[in-house]
């Protein structure tokens, strides 16, 4: 039997798994602000012409897989597919907006830094 390490029981390891990736906050953010989104509404949402279709789909997909996001798929033509908080995503809002306070505090006291 393998003895289990601090990484495999860690609280704090286990969420920056989970968070790990350029977009994940971001896609959380935009899901708890509008409830229900499509892939290409969430993909306008970034504005941003470096998230590629192929990362967006690999974080949703992680994100179904670590039970934050449920994705709805409708059999309709063309296929319709939205995307929605879990019950356990709703659970991380309160986080998000704890680490935007925080951002907002460490920005006022050391400076924005937009690179």
């Amino acid at each position: 039997m393998k003895q289990m390490d601090w990484e495999d029981t860690c609280p704090l390891v286990t969420t920056q798994r989970i968070m790990a990736g350029k977009w994940k906050l971001s896609i959380l953010w935009f899901l708890a602000e509008h409830s229900v989104m499509r892939f290409n509404e969430l993909k306008t949402a970034f504005e941003d012409p470096t998230l590629t279709q192929k990362m967006l789909t690999q974080h949703l997909k992680e994100l179904q897989e670590d039970q934050l996001v449920t994705r709805t798929v409708y059999n309709t033509v063309p296929p319709k597919v939205e995307y929605r908080l879990s019950t356990l995503g709703k659970s991380f809002i309160p986080v998000m907006r704890a680490m935007e306070a925080w951002g907002e505090n460490y920005q006022e006291q050391v400076g924005n830094f937009n690179n």
